[in-house]
């Protein structure tokens, strides 16, 4: 390691899925790319985290961190702390049903500075803390050591500080997020972040700290390709790669065209996820609805506010991150029918949709047990659910082993070998002949696993160097484990089938779009390229034994950042 390495840009394309990377590098619609994967190295199945949206995968790529760690544990979820459903922006009519100022506020301030566990420091805050010049554009997680305070110089802005964004904020050195946070005047505008404004708002402000020499570390966020794939589908995601191609161009042709800018940068490109098409939807709401659902309760004036600004999407069927949704009318004439029964049923369970996957919570301890149990049986019969995961405790509550079971392949129970177990220990491994689980396992991702029962119930199986293979489920066994074992889960998990999608509390869903969120392999892998970044000796194969490298995560992203600049992982 040089005293001065290069300039690293980590840039996050959001929801790009590898093969459609590929089709737009191969078809000369993303130059930019092209070359960067040419000059550097191509990994297609980089793994996402589960559940696969945007909070949980944005918190372990700036981490280096799973849930069980960050704590961030999905798109919508209940806080045990407060007594409350948390909602990061499912869709308008989602935060619509919860607030709109408490959904913005948990967005924007709560996420990092009171959701995301303060023991697992960003990457600005690491290279903060070494006097690295650290930068970043719109992106969910922004934790850095420098306080920034909301802007106040145009009449968007000064609405936006008076009302939505009241209070300083600590970040990067450089903090560009929307129109609402800016560390210094660059003349770049995003109309507080919408859709369709925010690549180009991300690759102007990024030309202008690569032009004036501002960061030895940027994260460029381009999130416009995920709101593009929800609207369009994962097919159309040609054109919006393409869009995310040419603001890459812009940046670096700020330092005189690629050859320039590679001269004196390195380069991260990834995506947090993949998505798939939603054919059809699970209304899980309605249907645990005799076990006693906590409705949302919110509602907010501001939402007038905004639409007389032109803020809110008005006339379209709902916005996720300002994107158009859709309710289906059969769906609302259920929901109306079914609000009296649930109305008088007294709450036990908090029903968490967070796209192509769903949490559920006991809400009374007591009766935890006796509600995962209910939850559980009426999950198995739910058409569109593919999985169902949740975690056994021995008699002193600790964690003893994840279950996952699938409604029509059977059921899996597995754990981490130095996860304590109850009752006696298996042997031997698993069976390839009968798909039957024994003993303990090795992982893709070389950690070893007790497992015992059906691996049919993925899909998996054991390849020729003994390793469990679950190529329909990448990385499942550690993705469900760190979605269990976080301690702000809830007690079911819940995987849809391709082609579904859960309804949010809104009642939107993406039918004839994309969606994300689900451990199926559609939405949860994602390319990842490396140029001018020294990849870590353990990724090399081994020679003497053949075992090929462990499988790259999202997670393993942090790591790389630090040590290009010289630092450990925490």
């Amino acid at each position: 390691m040089s005293a001065h390495p290069p300039k690293l840009v980590l840039c996050v394309i959001d929801a790009m899925a590898p093969e459609m990377l590929q089709r737009a590098a191969e078809s000369g619609a993303a130059p930019m790319l092209a070359q960067l994967m040419a000059r550097g190295r191509y990994i297609p199945d980089c793994v996402s985290a589960f559940p696969s949206v945007t909070p949980v995968c944005a918190a372990s790529i700036v981490t280096g961190a799973t849930q069980e760690e960050h704590l961030i544990p999905g798109m919508n979820w209940y806080s045990r702390a407060e007594s409350r459903y948390i909602e990061y922006g499912s869709s308008l009519r989602a935060a619509q049903r919860f607030g709109i100022a408490r959904q913005l506020t948990d967005t924007v301030y709560n996420m990092n500075r009171a959701h995301l566990s303060p023991d697992t420091p960003t990457v600005f805050e690491s290279l903060d803390d070494t006097g690295v010049r650290t930068a970043g554009t719109t992106y969910l997680m922004y934790r850095g050591r420098y306080r920034h305070e909301p802007q106040r110089d145009t009449p968007l802005t000064r609405f936006a500080a008076s009302t939505l964004a009241r209070h300083p904020v600590m970040g990067p050195r450089e903090l560009f997020y929307a129109d609402m946070f800016a560390s210094r005047p660059t003349g770049c505008r995003s109309t507080l972040g919408m859709p369709g404004a925010r690549d180009r708002h991300s690759g102007c402000v990024s030309s202008y700290l690569v032009e004036h020499d501002l960061f030895d570390f940027l994260l460029l966020s381009l999130p416009d390709n995920d709101w593009h794939s929800h609207r369009r589908g994962p097919e159309a995601q040609l054109i919006s790669i393409a869009a995310a191609d040419q603001q890459l161009a812009r940046v670096m042709q700020a330092a005189g065209g690629i050859d320039e800018f590679l001269a004196d940068h390195a380069i991260i490109v990834m995506a947090d996820h993949s998505q798939a098409l939603v054919t059809d939807t699970i209304d899980l709401q309605g249907e645990l609805a005799d076990l006693g659902v906590l409705q949302p309760s919110g509602g907010s004036a501001i939402l007038g506010v905004l639409a007389g600004l032109g803020l809110t999407g008005a006339g379209r069927s709902g916005v996720e991150d300002g994107e158009e949704v859709a309710e289906t009318a059969g769906h609302a004439h259920e929901t109306a029918r079914r609000a009296t029964r649930v109305m008088d049923a007294e709450p036990r369970i908090a029903v968490c949709p967070s796209q192509r996957a769903a949490m559920v919570y006991a809400l009374g301890p007591e009766t935890r047990d006796a509600m995962r149990a209910s939850v559980v049986t009426r999950a198995t019969a739910i058409e569109g659910v593919d999985l169902i995961a949740w975690l056994a405790r021995d008699a002193h509550d600790t964690p003893s082993e994840g279950v996952l079971c699938s409604p029509t392949r059977g059921e899996l129970r597995f754990a981490p070998r130095d996860s304590p177990r109850t009752g006696e220990e298996a042997r031997g491994g698993a069976s390839p002949r009968t798909g039957k689980g024994g003993g303990e396992l090795c992982d893709a991702r070389g950690r070893v696993w007790h497992v015992d029962g059906a691996l049919s119930a993925l899909d998996a199986h054991i390849d020729s160097h003994g390793v469990l293979q679950t190529p329909s489920y990448p990385d499942a066994l550690g993705r469900v484990w760190a979605a269990l074992t976080c301690p702000t889960s809830g007690e079911v998990l819940l995987s849809a089938a391709p082609g579904y999608e859960f309804i949010d509390w809104g009642g939107a869903a993406h039918v004839g779009g994309g969606s994300h969120g689900s451990l199926h392999v559609s939405d949860s892998l994602a390319p990842l390229v490396l140029c001018g970044v020294d990849e870590p000796p353990e990724r090399a194969s081994n020679p003497s034994s053949g075992s090929p490298p462990a499988q790259w995560s999202i997670a393993d992203v942090a790591p790389l950042v630090r040590s290009h600049f010289g630092l450990s992982s925490p």
